[in-house]
């Protein structure tokens, strides 16, 4: 089964209606793949506000991936790739070890931070 990945700007883009991220989750969802939601994405960009109804629909067919359990690899990355930003880090270690598609809106941020993951390499794709 292939799985898809949304970082921050991917949450936003559902958020906004943005059609063509909708899209790619009702075909995950006819397809049976499992959409992650890295846990640090989510609370970037949660707030629990009626605006975030539509998002909140859609997070109904995801599966949050926890941020204990790449903790340490996430500090370790960040310390390789000399960056601060741990959403982007957690985005990356799940895309590389458990994505085959991540939906982002920095594709080259995310190129950068997956090529240092020494894992898998899902394909990229800007929202």
């Amino acid at each position: 089964m292939s799985r898809i990945v949304l970082d921050a700007g991917a949450l936003i883009a559902l958020e906004r209606n943005d059609r063509a991220i909708w899209a790619a989750l009702k075909l995950a969802a006819l397809r049976t793949r499992e959409v992650l939601v890295p846990s640090a994405a989510l609370a970037q960009v949660w707030r629990g506000t009626a605006r975030q109804a539509r998002l909140r629909q859609a997070l109904a067919n995801c599966l949050v991936a926890s941020f204990d359990e790449v903790a340490h690899a996430v500090g370790e990355l960040c310390c390789r790739t000399r960056t601060r930003d741990i959403c982007d880090a957690q985005v990356a270690i799940v895309a590389a070890t458990r994505g085959d598609v991540l939906y982002t809106s920095d594709p080259d941020d995310m190129r950068r931070l997956i090529a240092a993951c020494d894992a898998g390499t899902p394909v990229i794709l800007r929202c």
